[in-house]
């Protein structure tokens, strides 16, 4: 009897595990649902605040770092050394916008210092060294005529910050007109513009007159944030004095603002090809007509917070 007993027992207590499991499991898809028309109804209402005119603040970055250190590893060239990579990005944003004007200023960082310290060359070295060095900072004012079209000014400042800053260093005003085809995307067109060109070597590097082109879009989709910003120079006076930059920049939200990054950039600066073959490579016989004006690249990895 005591035996029957114990075995009814157990298979109450079975059958009443199973349902309480599918009880918390009901629960658990009911919190999901819940949560899922919560953050719906988060993205909606922030979408209409950041549509709300008023100064709108914000930026995401990439953070990475990679750091080794060996000793008497020696299946390699270099039995003892360490190593080290770090790199930072930044892509700050202010944003004005009013019934008959707006003001945007934005700026692009991306700074990197590596290292390689063989500890059997006593000669090497072995401190962190500049490798990846890039600063823009862009500020858009326009008077709108619609919703779509505004009389414009520009002004972006381009350089290095952590070596030969302002060596070259890059200045351009001008007005023309933006156009805004969706709040993500703006187009600047000023066929007015001066670049200004800051450098000790006056002989490569010149300002010119010519006509700017810029185009920005920034737009999240969910947790993945994305922003592509493309600068172009046509100097009316000499191509050998054009120039463009394109940078595109992602990150992916994992957790709490803490996710990936991805960073590349691309430019064309026939100005820079020619001031590296002369004063880096001592190159005398370099001229704008035999330089080797490769494209310009750059690509970031890591992980990225944004707030």
């Amino acid at each position: 009897m005591k035996r029957i007993l114990f075995i009814c027992f157990l298979m109450v207590a079975t059958v009443s595990f199973g349902q309480t499991k599918e009880e918390l499991q009901a629960l658990k898809k009911a919190k999901e649902d819940s949560i899922s028309t919560l953050q719906s109804e988060v993205n909606a209402l922030k979408t209409q605040i950041d549509e709300f005119p008023g100064w709108h603040y914000g930026a995401f970055g990439t953070i990475g770092a990679n750091l080794s250190e060996f000793n008497n590893w020696y299946a390699q060239g270099s039995p003892n050394n360490s190593a080290g990579n770090i790199t930072i990005t930044a892509n700050p944003f202010a944003k004005l916008n009013r019934e008959k004007y707006f003001w945007y200023t934005n700026a692009n960082i991306n700074l990197s210092w590596v290292k390689f310290d063989d500890k059997d060359d006593p000669t090497d070295n072995d401190d962190f060294r500049q490798a990846t060095d890039v600063f823009t900072l862009t500020s858009l004012y326009g008077y709108k005529f619609n919703e779509k079209w505004a009389a414009s000014f520009l002004g972006e400042y381009r350089t290095t910050l952590l070596n030969n800053f302002n060596d070259p260093g890059y200045l351009d005003l001008g007005i023309g007109v933006t156009w805004t085809p969706i709040s993500d995307l703006i187009v600047v067109m000023h066929p007015l513009n001066y670049n200004f060109v800051f450098s000790d070597d006056d002989v490569i590097f010149d300002s010119s007159l010519g006509a700017k082109i810029v185009a920005n879009y920034a737009k999240s989709f969910g947790k993945l944030k994305v922003k592509s910003n493309l600068s172009m120079f046509q100097s009316y006076e000499n191509s050998d004095l054009s120039n463009w930059t394109w940078t595109n920049a992602f990150a992916y939200e994992v957790w709490k603002g803490i996710g990936l990054g991805f960073e590349f950039g691309l430019r064309d600066n026939k100005q820079e090809a020619l001031n590296y073959a002369v004063n880096t490579l001592g190159n005398e016989d370099a001229t704008f007509d035999n330089v080797d004006n490769d494209l310009q690249t750059y690509w970031t990895f890591g992980l990225s917070y944004a707030f």
